[in-house]
């Protein structure tokens, strides 16, 4: 039997939020289908855990067809909507988040919303926050990222106005390990304001910023 993906087109028109396909576990052949019915129908496409290998075994007439980038291991299909001043801002505990950390902020570049990045701001050196403590105040919506014990969330959500929007990252080592620990500590926070996601799912926080936007703007 054929292996046949349905995308499912009419997603922005029920939900605001465009079409997006998880790409891991999927073949460069059927993830050409894809590609090629998206340009067909002159479609916006975002892919996401498109590895580099997976990438390069794409035809070259669809890889030409994406704006890919290998950090956050994403490729978009047509063009992105300009940029709009959101007030969103993503705040990475470390280095090692960054690839989930752009993950979601290529997820809303795509729906047009602009953002600002900090990283380097774990709590094992706090001082480091607080220096950036009154900018990251002014953010509407915070996605904050974090592994090993996730203690930025909490943190973070004792500091600022906006909603938190927690993205544990399988960043640490030993009870760390997979991102599990910074997952419960999301979830067991004494913090209000705190919303997790799961595991590395930059684009799940960007999604879910993305509609907490269009609410507010309704």
């Amino acid at each position: 039997m054929k292996n046949v993906h349905q995308p499912d087109w009419d997603r922005q028109s029920r939900t605001g939020f465009p079409e997006a396909i998880y790409c891991a576990r999927k073949s460069p052949e059927q993830i050409n289908i894809i590609i090629e019915d998206a340009v067909t129908r002159q479609r916006p496409l975002f892919l996401t855990a498109l590895g580099v290998e997976t990438y390069q075994g794409l035809d070259r007439d669809n890889s030409a067809q994406l704006d890919y980038d290998h950090v956050s291991a994403t490729g978009i299909v047509g063009k992105t909507a300009p940029l709009g001043q959101s007030g969103v801002g993503i705040i990475a505990a470390g280095t090692s988040d960054i690839p989930v950390a752009t993950e979601a902020q290529r997820t809303l570049a795509f729906c047009g919303y602009d953002s600002t990045m900090i990283h380097d701001v774990g709590v094992a050196g706090l001082w480091r926050l607080l220096e950036r403590i009154e900018e990251i105040q002014q953010f509407r919506v915070i996605i904050a990222l974090a592994g090993m014990e996730g203690a930025l969330f909490s943190v973070l959500a004792g500091l600022v106005e906006a909603p938190v929007i927690a993205v544990p990252t399988s960043v640490g080592y030993g009870v760390s390990t997979g991102g599990r620990t910074a997952l419960e500590s999301a979830l067991g926070s004494c913090s209000p304001g705190i919303m997790t996601v799961n595991i590395d799912n930059g684009f799940g926080a960007a999604a879910a910023t993305i509609k907490i936007l269009q609410s507010a703007h309704k």
